[in-house]
C-alpha cells in the first residue's frame, strides 16, 4: 500500500512538472533559509552550555550606586576576591580569574604580528571551564609562568603542521613556551581567546603585582563555581560583605553574581570584554524563520487545493472502487512527504554551498554543520513542520469529495475553500510587505547614523596609540617621548595636523568619573558621573569642535589646570552664571572653566549625549590623531609608520580611521540589515513563485472563457485585467494587513536608539508599490501568454 502511495506521488510530480518545480524550489529555499536562521538562533541560545556544571558557574558583577538615579555596573572585580571568597564562603567550591588582554605582539620568523584574542588566566581556569586538549596538558601550563596554550588554528598559523608543544614564541619582549594545544573555541563560546597565558606571567611585573593587591582595583573577571542548590542572593550578600570589609571606600558598592548561561544577553554593563547578544533580535529571527517556512508551505497548500477540481474524478473513482477516507488521506500526505523530502535533500546541498557566506555575514564559525547533531535535529524538525503544514489541510480537503456530486457535475470546492486560499495569499504577501518595510526602515536608520551631524568632523583622520609598556612609568621620560613623537609627526609633509589625547576611540569614549569634582554651589551629597577626555591645544581645530563660549586650551600649558565642559555638563551640573572663569576642581586639580564646547556625540547614537569634562592633562596622552593632507592619505600613513618604527621598533604599527571605527559601532545592526534584506528577498521570491503557479492554473481553468471573449472581440489588455484583478486585490489587502504590524515592530526596534529617524508614510507606500509591481509582473507572465493564445485551439473540442 505505502509503495503504491509513493509511486502515485512521483507520477503526479512528473505529470504536473511546473507545479512540482514551484513547490520543491520554494520549499527548498524556505527550508534552507529557516535552517540557517535556526542555526544562528540555537547558537545564541546555547552560549557556554557545553561547559560541565554550567548551571553552577557564575561571574561576579559589581554595582556602584552614584546617585538615586545613576548606577554603574561592572563585570570586573578585584584580583584578591576569588581566593578570599573560597576561604570565607562555604558555598564557593572553586574560583578562577580572567585578565583580558588588549593587544600583544608576537615575533615570528622576522614578522611582527598583533594578537588581540588573548588573555591571562590563573591555575584554576581549567578546573572550572571545559577545553578539549589536543596536545599537552593544563598541569604543565600552570607550573611555569612563561607558558602558553594555543588553539589549533593559532598553533598551525605559527608552527604549520609540525608539533607546537615545547616550541618557543616571543610575545612583546618575553619568550614563552607552548605547553598545550586545545581545539578551536566553539562558535557558542564567550571565551574566544586564541592564546592563554598564566596570570603569574603578568604579575612578574612589579607594578602589576602591586596594583593587584589593592581591593579598589577592579582589574579582571572573577568566576565562581558554587555548590549545588546554593541561594545566589545569600552568596551575593557575603561577597558584598567581603568587599566592604577590605575596602572602606566601597560603602556604595554591592556585589552580585550572574550565571554563565545568562552572560551572553547581559545588557546593563558600562563596558564589556565580550560581544553580547540581543534577546529581542533572537526572538525576531525565530519569528522570521517560521514566517519563511510558512511562506514556502503556503505555496504547496494553495497550488494543491487549487488543483483539487482536476483531481476530483481521480478521488471519486478511488472511493467507488473501495478506497476509504483514511487511505486517501494517506495518499495525499505521502505526496506532501515526497515533496518535503526532496526539498530537504536539495536544502542540504544548498546549506553546504552557502555556509561560507553565512559564516562571513554572521562572523560565526559553523564548521561542518552537517556533522552536527544539532543541525540534523533542526533539519528533521523543519522537515516535520513542512510535511504536516503542507499535507494536512489539502489531504483533509481532497479526501472529503463526494463521488456522486462530482459525477453529477457539481462543484467540488465551496466558497470557504476559495476564501482560505485567498487568505493564505494575503498572509504570504503580507509577510513580504512587512519585511520590505523592515528592510527600508533599518537601511534608513543605518544611513542616518552614518550621515548624522555628530558635532565633529571624522573624515581623513586616523589614530594610533603608543603602548603603555613602551611609555613606562617614569614621568619625565614619558613626557619627553610623547613630545618627540609629536614633533616628528608634525615635520612630515603628508601630515596636515597632529593632536594628542589619552584615548584613541574618540567616537566611543567610555571613560567615566564620579566623585572627583567640585564647583561653587555644588550640593554636598551630589556626586554625578561625567565622561572625561584629555586633549591638547590642537584637538579642537582638528575635530572641528564648536565653542559655545570661552576658549579652547592654549599653548604652553597655560590651561593645564583648567577644564572645558560640554553644554550637557553645564545643564546637569547646575553651574551658576557666568560659567566662564568659575572655579572648578577636577580629579584633585583646581582650576577654572575655560570654555564651553557645543555638544557632540562621543558615544554611539544608541545613547543620549551625556555630560563631559575635558582636561588638558597630556602627560599620559599616548594616542595620536593624524589629519591627512588632501589626496595623500597613503603618504600620511607611511609617514606615521616611519615615526612609529623610530620609537616603537619592536611592535607592529596599528592605526584606526575614525569613520571606520565609528561605523563599527553599528556592526550588529549592519549584520542584521544584511540578513533581513536577504531573507526578505527570499520571501518575496517564494511568494512570487506561488502567485505564478496560481496564475498559471487560473489561466488554464479559464482557457475556454478567454477564447470565447477573444472571439467576441475582447482585447489583450482587457483579458490581462480580467486575470490580474483578483490577484492584485488580494495583494492590496495584504498591504493593509502588513502596515500596522511592520510599524509596531520597527517602532519597537527604533526605541533602542536615542537618535533615530521617523517612520514616514512613503516607506509604506513604496513597499506597497514594490509588492504590487512584483505581483503584477508575475501574474502578467501567464495573463499575456493566455491572452495571446489562439482561441481556435481552446475552442476546438467544443
Amino acid at each position: 500500500m505505502f509503495k503504491n502511495y509513493f509511486k502515485v506521488a512521483f507520477r503526479n510530480l512528473s505529470k504536473h512538472r511546473t507545479t512540482g518545480f514551484i513547490n520543491i524550489a520554494g520549499l527548498t529555499v524556505g527550508i534552507t533559509a529557516a535552517v540557517f536562521i535556526m542555526l544562528w538562533v540555537q547558537n545564541e541560545l546555547s552560549f557556554d552550555n557545553y561547559h560541565k556544571d554550567v548551571d553552577r558557574i557564575y561571574r561576579v558583577k559589581a554595582k556602584l550606586t552614584l546617585t538615586k538615579t545613576e548606577t554603574w555596573v561592572w563585570e570586573s572585580s578585584p584580583y584578591l576576591l576569588g581566593g578570599v571568597a573560597k576561604k570565607e564562603i562555604p558555598e564557593v567550591k572553586d574560583y578562577t580569574f580572567l585578565w583580558p588582554g588588549y593587544m600583544i605582539t608576537v615575533h615570528n620568523k622576522g614578522q611582527l604580528i598583533s594578537e588581540k584574542k588573548y588573555a591571562y588566566v590563573d591555575a584554576n581556569w581549567f578546573n572550572v571551564f571545559h577545553y578539549d586538549f589536543v596536545d599537552g596538558s593544563a598541569e604543565s601550563f600552570s607550573k611555569n609562568p612563561f607558558s602558553l596554550i594555543l588553539t589549533q588554528s593559532t598553533a598551525k598559523k605559527y608552527f604549520g603542521n609540525g608539533e607546537a608543544v615545547g616550541k618557543m614564541l616571543r610575545l612583546d619582549s618575553v619568550n614563552y613556551q607552548v605547553q598545550a594545544v586545545v581545539k578551536d573555541n566553539p562558535a557558542n563560546s564567550t571565551f574566544q581567546y586564541d592564546i592563554l597565558i598564566p596570570v603569574a606571567a603578568k604579575l612578574v611585573n612589579p607594578h602589576e603585582k602591586e596594583q593587584s593587591t589593592h581591593w579598589g582595583n577592579y582589574n579582571g573577571l572573577t568566576f565562581l563555581k558554587l555548590q549545588p542548590g546554593v541561594n545566589t542572593n545569600e552568596t551575593a550578600k557575603k561577597l558584598t560583605d567581603i568587599i566592604r570589609k577590605n575596602n572602606k571606600d566601597s560603602e556604595n558598592t554591592a556585589l552580585n553574581v550572574i550565571s554563565l548561561k545568562d552572560m551572553h544577553f547581559e545588557n546593563d554593563l558600562q563596558n564589556s570584554s565580550f560581544e553580547h547578544g540581543n534577546r529581542r533580535l533572537v526572538s525576531i529571527f525565530m519569528i522570521l524563520a517560521v514566517l519563511l517556512l510558512a511562506t514556502a508551505c503556503i505555496n504547496y497548500v494553495n497550488l494543491t487545493t487549487a488543483r483539487a477540481s482536476v483531481r476530483s474524478k481521480e478521488v471519486s473513482v478511488r472511493k467507488i472502487v473501495g478506497a476509504g477516507r483514511f487511505q486517501l488521506f494517506g495518499q495525499f500526505m505521502s505526496e506532501s512527504l515526497v515533496v518535503s523530502v526532496l526539498a530537504l535533500i536539495f536544502s542540504v546541498i544548498c546549506i553546504q554551498l552557502f555556509m561560507p557566506w553565512f559564516n562571513n555575514v554572521t562572523e560565526k564559525h559553523f564548521t561542518q554543520p552537517l556533522a552536527s547533531t544539532t543541525t540534523w535535529l533542526i533539519l528533521l524538525g523543519t522537515l516535520l513542520v513542512s510535511f504536516i503544514f503542507n499535507g494536512l489541510y489539502p489531504a483533509i480537503l481532497l479526501s472529503s469529495f463526494k463521488p456522486l456530486s462530482v459525477f453529477k457535475g457539481r462543484s467540488t470546492l465551496n466558497i470557504k475553500d476559495g476564501g482560505v486560499r485567498k487568505a493564505l495569499v494575503v498572509v504570504q504577501f503580507g509577510i513580504s510587505v512587512m519585511l520590505i518595510i523592515c528592510t527600508m526602515v533599518i537601511y534608513r536608520q543605518l544611513d542616518f547614523m552614518q550621515k548624522a551631524d555628530l558635532g565633529y568632523n571624522r573624515e581623513h583622520v586616523f589614530s594610533f596609540r603608543i603602548p603603555w609598556n613602551v611609555l613606562g612609568f617614569d614621568d619625565k621620560k614619558r613626557v619627553s617621548m610623547l613630545s618627540s613623537i609629536a614633533n616628528e609627526l608634525r615635520e612630515q609633509s603628508p601630515i596636515k595636523e597632529v593632536a594628542q589625547s589619552q584615548s584613541d576611540d574618540f567616537y566611543n569614549n567610555g571613560t567615566k568619573m564620579s566623585g572627583s569634582m567640585d564647583w561653587a554651589g555644588r550640593p554636598k551629597d551630589y556626586k554625578p558621573s561625567v565622561a572625561t577626555l584629555s586633549a591638547d591645544e590642537n584637538f579642537q581645530q582638528m575635530m572641528s569642535l564648536k565653542m559655545k563660549e570661552g576658549h579652547w586650551f592654549g599653548k604652553a600649558n597655560v590651561d593645564q589646570h583648567n577644564v572645558i565642559l560640554n553644554e550637557t555638563a553645564v545643564k546637569q551640573l547646575g553651574l551658576r552664571n557666568p560659567i566662564i572663569g568659575q572655579r572648578f576642581k577636577f580629579n584633585g586639580d583646581s582650576g577654572i572653566v575655560a570654555g564651553v564646547v557645543k555638544d557632540f556625540n562621543f558615544r554611539s547614537l544608541h545613547e543620549k549625549i551625556g555630560p563631559m569634562v575635558i582636561n588638558n592633562h597630556t602627560d599620559w596622552a599616548g594616542s595620536f590623531y593624524i589629519k591627512t593632507a588632501s589626496g595623500n592619505t597613503a603618504g600620511a600613513i607611511r609617514a606615521a609608520q616611519n615615526v612609529w618604527n623610530q620609537f616603537v621598533p619592536d611592535q607592529p604599527f596599528a592605526y584606526n580611521f575614525l569613520d571606520e571605527g565609528y561605523n563599527k559601532l553599528y556592526h550588529a545592526e549592519q549584520r542584521s540589515s544584511t540578513l533581513i534584506t536577504v531573507f526578505a528577498s527570499i520571501t518575496i521570491a517564494i511568494s512570487a513563485m506561488g502567485l505564478l503557479g496560481l496564475a498559471a492554473f487560473a489561466a488554464e481553468q479559464r482557457v475556454k472563457e478567454i477564447g470565447i471573449r477573444k472571439v467576441l472581440g475582447a482585447s489583450v489588455q482587457s483579458i490581462i485585467r480580467l486575470l490580474s484583478a483578483d490577484f492584485l486585490k488580494t495583494v492590496l489587502i495584504a498591504n493593509l494587513v502588513a502596515f500596522p504590524v511592520a510599524w509596531y515592530m520597527m517602532n519597537k526596534w527604533l526605541q533602542d536608539f536615542a537618535y533615530r529617524i521617523d517612520i514616514s508614510w512613503w516607506m509604506f507606500a513604496a513597499a506597497a508599490c514594490i509588492a504590487l509591481i512584483i505581483a503584477l509582473l508575475t501574474v502578467s507572465i501567464q495573463s499575456i501568454k493566455a491572452a495571446l493564445a489562439n482561441p481556435v485551439n481552446s475552442l476546438r473540442s467544443e
